[in-house]
C-alpha cells in the first residue's frame, strides 16, 4: 500500500493537552544555562523530525526527499499518532544525541568486569537510558576466591553497589536511573535474591525478576527438586525443592509486588540471533530482552487516534493504522543510524542487529470510543487482531527497508536466513509502559486499563481541579449526566460501580483497573504477546484482599498462555502507599486510632550479655554493641573509632533511643526499617556490601541480631501451608479493586501509580520510574 501523502504536515500545531504541555516544559524542551525554556513543543518536534530524517543522507536521498520525510515525521507526532521513547524526544538534534531507552550490560565473575560494567552503567544513566543486568554469572556468597583465599560477597552485595551508583546519578534532572536485576532460579543465592527487597527502602533503583527456567517449571509441576548450579562450573551444587522456592516468590510478590518473574527459556526460544549470543536479561520494565552490550529504541502508536466515525458508529481505521506502522518503522530504523551511543561496543552490537521496538498506547481509550469493555472477550480478540496487523505490517516495512538499504549485518547468522531474502531489523515490535509519553499524547498507558476516569489535582494555591477522561466526559455530557458532584464522587471512589444514577451500559464499558480481574489482565497480555517479537510490559493488579493463591494462579496462567514474564501488584501491599484516588488522602487502616500513651520502657537489667560488631563506614570503623537479657534485646551502644565531634554525639543519641525502643517492646524490625537505608555523603563498600551511613550500619546490626535471636522452631520467613496449586478463579471475585497507588512521586509528592511494570506520576511533573 502507499504511505500517507503529505498535507502541510510540517506546519501543524502539536495537539498537546495542558497536562502534556506541562510535562514537555518540565522535562523535554530545551533550556538555556539559566534554566529558561528556549523552545516550544513545535520546535521540539521539528528538532526531532529533522534529526531523524537526516539519516537518509547515508543512503543517497536528496535534500528535498529528506525535507518531505521530516515533514511526515513531524506530522504524525504533532497529531499525537506516534511518540518515540523519551531519550529521542529529549536528545535528538542536540549535542548529547543518545536516543535509546533500553540497554543490557553483561556482568562476568571478575572484579574487573563488575566495575567496568558499573562505569558503563553510569555513562548510560547519564545519557538518559535504563539498564538491565543478570547477576547470574557471579559466584554465590561465601564461595571461594582463589586469588585471595577469601570468600565472595555474592551477587546481592554488588547489586547494592550498582544501586548506590544509580542513586548518585540523576540523569541531568530529566530522567532517573532505572535498573533491572535478574538472577536465574538455579543460582545458589536464589533464596537471598527473592528476599532482597522485602524492605521497601532497599535497592530502590532496581526492579528485580527471577529468571524461571523450563526445568524449574517442570519440577514445580511434578512436585520435585531441581538442581542449583555453581556459576563457575555450571555443575550441580545441591538440590532445592521447586515448590518451596516458588511459594517464596509468590509470598514476596504478594507482600510488595517483587520479585517479578521472567520465563527466560521462552525468551531465548524467540531469540532471533541465537548464534550471536544468549539473552540473559531485559530492560528495567521487562519488555525488551537484549543481548549483552545491545540497545534498543522504542516508540508507540496511539491507538485512540486510529478510531474514526463510520456512519453512526465508531470503528478502527485499519488503513490509517497500517500507514502509521510503516512510517513508525522507518522512523525507528533511522534512529539507529543517527544515535550517538555511550559505548563503541554498544554501537557495534546495536547496528549489527538493528532491533527496534514499535508498540502501542491508548488501547483503553480506543475501547471506550468503540464501546467495548476491557474485561470482555471482544476486547481480547480486538487486541490480538490489532497486534497481528501491526506485527505483520512492521515485518513488511522492515523487509522493504532491507531490500532498499540492506539487511541487518547479522542476518546470515539469524533464524531468518532461508526464510526470507531481506529484513532490516531483527525485531520490530515491543509493548512498552509508555509512562511519560502517554501523558504527552493525552492517552491511556500501553495496553493497560485506565487507572481512573476522573481524579482531583491539587494546585499550588490549594484549589482543586478535576481531570476527567475526555471520552468519558463527552459520553456523560451527551447523556446529560455530567456534574461536578458526580465527577468528584467518581474521583474519590475510583470506579463507576456503586453509583446509582449511572446507567448500566456506561458502567459496563467504562471500566478501570479497579474493575478488571487478574485473569483478564493476563489474557490481554497473552493476546498481545502472540504477535509481539519482544515482550509485553504489563502489571496485573490485585485487590488488597487477594490471597497468595490468587498470585500463584496468575503466574501459572501466564506460563500456560505463553507470556514471557509477569509483574503483579496487590493494592495496599506497600506500607508507604498513599491510599487515594484523585489526590484526596485517606488514612491507612488503623491510622485514625489513638496511639497508646505513656509507654514506659522497662528498667535496664542489672546484668546483660551481648556481642560487638565492627562495621566500616565512610567516617571510620563503627563499633556496635548489642546486649540481651532474659526478655530479648535490651540495649545498644555504638562508638566511632575516632571519638568526639558531632558524629559521636549523634551516634550516642541513636544508641540511647534504640535502647529505649527495645526496652519499650518495639519490634526490632520496626527499628531496622527506620534506620536501614539512611544515606550520608560518605558511603562505604565493605565485604558485607554497601554501608550508607552510621545509622544504616546500626540498623543492619539490629537486623542481624534480631535474626540471630529468633527461635529455630519459628523461622522468620515461612510460606503459608495453604499454598497449593488449585484452579485459578481470577482473584478479584467480582469485587472492585481499591487502587494501584504505590507511593509518592519523588519530584512533586503526588501519588505514584503502577502501570505496565512502571511507577508513573499522573501529575503535571511527568515523573516515571522507567522514563
Amino acid at each position: 500500500m502507499q504511505e500517507k501523502a503529505e498535507t502541510n504536515e510540517g506546519s501543524l500545531k502539536m495537539q498537546v493537552t495542558p497536562n502534556g504541555r506541562s510535562v514537555l516544559e518540565r522535562r523535554y524542551l530545551r533550556k538555556n544555562n539559566d534554566g529558561k525554556i528556549i523552545e516550544n513543543p513545535e520546535e521540539m518536534l521539528r528538532r526531532v523530525s529533522d534529526a531523524v530524517a537526516s539519516a537518509e543522507k547515508l543512503y543517497g536521498a536528496s535534500a528535498a526527499d529528506i525535507k518531505a520525510l521530516s515533514d511526515r515525521f513531524y506530522g504524525f507526532m504533532a497529531r499525537l499518532e506516534f511518540i518515540p521513547n523519551s531519550p529521542t524526544l529529549m536528545n535528538a538534534g542536540r549535542e548529547l544525541g543518545q536516543l535509546s531507552a533500553c540497554f543490557v550490560l553483561p556482568i562476568e565473575d571478575t572484579m574487573e568486569s563488575i566495575f567496568e560494567t558499573l562505569k558503563n552503567t553510569a555513562l548510560i544513566h547519564k545519557s538518559g537510558g535504563g539498564t538491565g543486568f543478570s547477576f547470574s554469572r557471579l559466584r554465590p556468597a561465601r564461595d571461594m576466591v582463589a586469588s585471595t583465599k577469601g570468600v565472595s560477597s555474592g551477587p546481592i552485595s554488588f547489586m547494592e553497589v550498582f544501586n548506590a551508583a544509580t542513586e548518585a546519578i540523576k540523569q541531568g534532572g530529566t530522567r532517573r536511573g532505572a535498573n533491572m536485576g535478574c538472577l536465574r532460579v538455579d543460582h545458589p543465592d536464589i533464596i537471598d535474591f527473592i528476599q532482597c527487597k522485602k524492605e521497601n527502602d532497599r535497592l530502590t533503583n532496581f526492579n528485580i525478576s527471577v529468571l524461571l527456567t523450563d526445568r524449574f517449571m517442570e519440577a514445580l509441576e511434578k512436585g520435585g527438586d531441581y538442581d542449583l548450579l555453581n556459576p563457575r562450573s555450571r555443575k550441580p551444587e545441591r538440590k532445592m525443592d521447586a515448590r518451596m522456592v516458588f511459594d517464596l516468590i509468590v509470598d514476596h510478590a504478594w507482600k510488595n509486588g517483587e520479585p517479578g518473574v521472567i520465563f527466560i527459556d521462552r525468551m531465548n526460544a524467540k531469540n532471533p540471533t541465537p548464534a550471536v549470543g544468549e539473552i540473559e536479561s531485559t530492560n528495567p520494565c521487562g519488555e525488551q530482552p537484549l543481548l549483552p552490550y545491545e540497545s534498543c529504541n522504542l516508540g508507540s502508536i496511539n491507538l485512540e487516534r486510529m478510531v474514526r466515525q463510520s456512519g453512526k458508529k465508531m470503528e478502527v481505521d485499519e488503513e490509517e493504522l497500517r500507514a502509521t506502522v510503516r512510517l513508525s518503522v522507518r522512523f525507528l530504523d533511522n534512529v539507529i543510524d543517527i544515535n550517538r551511543y555511550p559505548l563503541e561496543l554498544i554501537e557495534r552490537n546495536t547496528k549489527a542487529n538493528r532491533k527496534i521496538g514499535l508498540g502501542v498506547m491508548g488501547f483503553a481509550d480506543m475501547l471506550f470510543r468503540l464501546g467495548v469493555p476491557y474485561n470482555s472477550e471482544e476486547a481480547i480478540e480486538l487486541g490480538e487482531h490489532l497486534m497481528e496487523l501491526i506485527d505483520t505490517e512492521a515485518l513488511k516495512a522492515s523487509q522493504e527497508l532491507g531490500e532498499k538499504k540492506g539487511n541487518f549485518p547479522n542476518f546470515e547468522r539469524s533464524v531468518f536466513k532461508g526464510k526470507m531474502k531481506h529484513l532490516r531489523n531483527a525485531t520490530r515490535t515491543t509493548i512498552a509502559p509508555t509512562g511519560t509519553i502517554s501523558i504527552i499524547a493525552g492517552c491511556s498507558s500501553g495496553i493497560e486499563p485506565l487507572f481512573a476516569l476522573a481524579f482531583v489535582r491539587n494546585v499550588m494555591d490549594s484549589t482543586q481541579l478535576f481531570e476527567v477522561n475526555s471520552v468519558f466526559e463527552k459520553a456523560a455530557r451527551d447523556r446529560g449526566l455530567h456534574s461536578d458532584g458526580l465527577m468528584r464522587q467518581i474521583a474519590e471512589q475510583g470506579s463507576l460501580h456503586g453509583i446509582a444514577e449511572l446507567p448500566e451500559d456506561l458502567k459496563k464499558v467504562y471500566v478501570t483497573a479497579h474493575d478488571v480481574s487478574p485473569s483478564y489482565h493476563i489474557r490481554m497480555q497473552a493476546g498481545f504477546q502472540k504477535h509481539t517479537d519482544n515482550a509485553v510490559s504489563k502489571t496485573v493488579n490485585f485487590p488488597k484482599e487477594a490471597t497468595r493463591k490468587d498470585i500463584e494462579g496468575v503466574y501459572m496462567l501466564a506460563y500456560k498462555t505463553n507470556c514471557k514474564g509477569v509483574t503483579v501488584y496487590r493494592n495496599g501491599s506497600r506500607d508507604e502507599q498513599v491510599l487515594n484516588i484523585g489526590g484526596v488522602k485517606k488514612k491507612a487502616d488503623g491510622a485514625d486510632k489513638q496511639a497508646d500513651k505513656g509507654i514506659t520502657p522497662r528498667a535496664r537489667p542489672a546484668e546483660t550479655m551481648g556481642s560487638t560488631l565492627k562495621s566500616g563506614t565512610g567516617c571510620g570503623s563503627l563499633y556496635i554493641t548489642i546486649n540481651w537479657d532474659q526478655q530479648g534485646m535490651c540495649e545498644l551502644f555504638a562508638s566511632m573509632g575516632k571519638a568526639g565531634g558531632c558524629a559521636a554525639s549523634q551516634i550516642e543519641a541513636i544508641g540511647r533511643l534504640t535502647s529505649l525502643a527495645l526496652r519499650a517492646g518495639i519490634d526490632p524490625d520496626s527499628i531496622v526499617k527506620q534506620l536501614k537505608g539512611i544515606r550520608c555523603p560518605s558511603p562505604q563498600l565493605g565485604r558485607g556490601g554497601m554501608t550508607y551511613s552510621c545509622a544504616d550500619a546500626i540498623g543492619k546490626a539490629v537486623e542481624k541480631a534480631s535474626r540471630a535471636d529468633a527461635s529455630p522452631a519459628e523461622p522468620i520467613e515461612t510460606a503459608p501451608p495453604e499454598m497449593t496449586l488449585d484452579a485459578f478463579d481470577g482473584g478479584s471475585n467480582g469485587k472492585p479493586m481499591k487502587g494501584t497507588v504505590v507511593g509518592t512521586c519523588p519530584d512533586c509528592g503526588a501519588p505514584l501509580i503502577q502501570e505496565s511494570s512502571c511507577n508513573v506520576c499522573k501529575n503535571r511533573c511527568g515523573y516515571s520510574k522507567c522514563g
